[in-house]
């Protein structure tokens, strides 16, 4: 039986800790059921004592920090709040996770729980994911952490972290599959509802645009693409509104958005399609257009790698209009 240390604290979301827990004890009433032992031994871990009210279940049990001198997988959840406040308020359970892991404890993040494990240095030199209106904070906090905006899953030397929100669910079954199986992960996902090979989660999110540095120019860069991605543009021409070289432009655009200009232009264009996908159920060559694309083939081909899908895809998944 694998002992599951489930953390909890203040501002942690709710349903990372109701959904862990009811994948978790639903698996361990199938196995029981067809007359093999449970898989899991849930505990939820807190700083301080709580009630059984947190989260009333016969199957799983409650303890604090100091209670737990070891187990084999911790569970970090998401939060609710600022990250600096999270991250200050909770030290002592950054220390638990480290001291857990060097015990030998696998540990795994949910969401937006990559902050903490990020802070405690367990993601130092490897690959992580999280929410994606994240990404680009944990990529300017974390330099020496490999942050990958697209992926539901990672799994690294015994540290997990998953993408955003209920897709979080995922590494839960993934974690079941490597304790109980594939075919016990696929009941548990039909159980759920919960789609056991999305693999993909930039379809979902939506580009805001990495305004976050002080390069004044850069920004001014910036807005311009902003404003005119719909027009036959140049690198030229964007670089002239800075008064820059060519070279230094790229230079310094790369540095202040860890976009060059072109991928930033063409993650602008492809932002203004999602969202015209998204309202209409017009000829894709016309949105295609006002995008500022020309080619059908091109614009197919960026579309998916930024977002996963084609726009047809896109469209059928996302357009009420197309759906009513």
């Amino acid at each position: 039986m694998r002992n599951i240390s489930v953390l909890v604290y203040e501002e942690v979301i709710l349903s990372c800790i109701t959904g862990v827990v009811d994948i978790f004890t639903t698996t361990n009433r199938f196995l029981e059921d067809c007359g093999k032992e449970s898989a899991f031994n849930i505990a939820l871990v807190s700083e301080h004592p709580m009630s059984p009210v947190v989260y009333g279940h016969a199957g799983v049990s409650y303890q604090t920090l100091d209670e737990v001198n070891n187990t084999d997988l911790v569970i970090v959840p998401a939060f609710n709040g600022s990250p600096d406040v999270i991250l200050e308020k909770h030290k002592p359970l950054l220390g638990w996770i480290k001291k857990m892991n060097n015990a030998g404890a696998e540990v795994a993040s949910l969401c937006l729980g990559s902050y903490l494990l990020a802070e405690t240095g367990l993601l130092n030199g490897k690959i992580c994911t999280s929410h994606w209106m994240a990404i680009e904070d944990m990529k300017l906090r974390y330099p020496k952490v490999s942050v990958l905006a697209d992926k539901v899953i990672t799994d690294q030397d015994g540290i997990y972290t998953s993408g955003g929100a209920f897709s979080s669910l995922n590494l839960i079954l993934y974690l079941v599959e490597k304790s109980c199986g594939r075919d016990i992960s696929v009941w548990a996902s039909k159980v759920f509802s919960i789609d056991l090979d999305r693999v993909n989660q930039s379809h979902f999110a939506v580009f805001q645009g990495q305004h976050r540095h002080t390069d004044e120019e850069i920004l001014k860069a910036q807005l311009y693409i902003e404003k005119n991605y719909h027009l036959p543009i140049s690198i030229e021409q964007i670089a002239e509104q800075t008064y820059m070289s060519k070279r230094n432009f790229v230079r310094r655009f790369k540095n202040a958005t860890q976009n060059t200009p072109l991928e930033y232009l063409q993650r602008v264009k492809v932002e203004s399609a999602k969202k015209a996908l998204e309202k209409n159920a017009e000829n894709i060559s016309s949105l295609m257009y006002d995008a500022g694309y020309n080619d059908v083939k091109t614009f197919r081909k960026i579309f998916k790698r930024f977002t996963g899908l084609t726009p047809q895809d896109y469209r059928n998944k996302y357009c009420r209009a197309l759906n009513n």
